[in-house]
C-alpha cells in the first residue's frame, strides 16, 4: 500500500496521502487496490477519531491514468468488469470513493492542484472538502466520451442542483476553489488546505467521540435501494460506453488535439 498510499495516525487523527506524486496521483489498478486497502485498514483502526484525504505533489489526483485510454482509443474495452458488483451494491471503482462515506469517523479531503475526473470523484466521497482557491477541478469524464462511475452520479446528486449537475456532467468544464465553494462542492477554501484539514481534523478529535460517531451515522442515512439503482445504472451506462467507436473517437480526438468527429 505504501508506494500509492501511506497511512499514519497522530493524536487519534489519521492523515491518509495518495503518493503516486510523479503521476500527479492517477489512479491506475495498484492506487485502486491502495484505496482500497487504506480504507478498510482505517475503517478497523481503534483510536482514529478523523482523517484527512489529501495527495502528494502537485495535486490531489489528476483522475484515471492515461495508459487507460490508449486502450480506449483503440477500442479495447473491460466493460463486463464495471457490473459486477464486488463490494455489496458498489464494484471497486465505486467503492474506493463511497468507503469514505461509511467510515465512521469523518473524513476531510485537502484538494490542491488538480482533481479531476476519477479524482474529482475520490474527493466528493469525503464528507468534507478544503480546496485551494486556485486548484482546478472538473467532471471531465465526458471528455472522454464516458460518464462519472466512481459513484459520482449519485455524489453530486446530494451536492448541487440538478441543473447544476447537468452542467458540470454534459460540459466536462473546469472550475477553481472559489466556483466550487459558490457551487456547494468545496466546504470552505484555504490557502494551506492540507494545514486547514489537519486543524479541522483535531477539532473533531477533541470532541466526543461517541457523539461524532452517532452525528456522523445521522448525517449520513440515506435511501439504500435508490443508491443501488444508481450505482448499478452508472456501471450499466459506463459499459455500455466504454469500446464504442464514438467513445474511442472521444479519446483519439483529446489526444490528437482535434475536433471529434461522432456518428449520431
Amino acid at each position: 500500500m505504501n508506494d500509492r498510499v501511506n497511512v499514519t495516525v497522530t493524536d487519534h487523527v489519521a492523515d491518509a496521502r495518495l503518493v503516486r506524486s510523479d503521476k500527479m496521483n492517477a489512479l491506475d489498478a495498484a492506487m485502486f487496490s491502495a484505496l482500497e486497502e487504506a480504507g478498510a485498514r482505517l475503517r478497523a483502526m481503534p483510536g482514529v477519531r478523523a482523517i484527512v484525504l489529501s495527495g502528494d505533489g502537485k495535486a490531489f489526483s489528476a483522475g484515471l491514468d492515461l495508459s487507460n485510454f490508449d486502450k480506449m482509443a483503440n477500442g479495447e474495452s473491460h466493460a463486463p468488469d464495471l457490473l459486477k458488483r464486488t463490494h455489496g451494491p458498489a464494484n471497486l471503482a465505486q467503492h474506493v470513493v463511497l468507503q469514505w462515506r461509511s467510515i465512521p469517523v469523518p473524513v476531510i479531503a485537502a484538494v490542491h492542484g488538480v482533481a479531476f475526473g476519477g479524482g474529482f470523484q475520490l474527493a466528493l466521497g469525503a464528507d468534507m472538502r478544503i480546496v485551494h482557491p486556485d486548484a482546478r477541478m472538473s467532471v471531465m469524464e465526458i471528455q472522454w466520451g464516458l460518464v462519472p462511475d466512481m459513484g459520482g452520479i449519485r455524489l453530486l446528486r446530494d451536492l448541487v442542483r440538478p441543473d447544476v449537475a447537468a452542467d458540470l456532467v454534459y460540459g466536462g468544464q473546469i472550475f477553481d476553489g472559489r466556483e466550487a465553494l459558490a457551487l456547494g462542492l468545496a466546504t470552505r477554501t484555504s490557502d494551506h488546505p492540507r494545514d486547514a484539514a489537519f486543524k479541522l481534523a483535531a477539532q473533531i478529535a477533541n470532541r466526543n467521540p461517541e457523539a461524532i460517531r452517532a452525528a456522523k451515522r445521522l448525517l449520513t442515512i440515506e435511501d439504500s435501494a435508490l443508491s443501488e439503482r444508481i450505482l448499478l445504472a452508472e456501471a450499466t451506462e459506463q459499459a455500455a460506453l466504454i469500446g464504442r467507436p464514438n467513445q474511442a473517437e472521444a479519446v483519439r480526438a483529446v489526444q490528437e488535439r482535434r475536433p471529434p468527429r461522432f456518428e449520431d
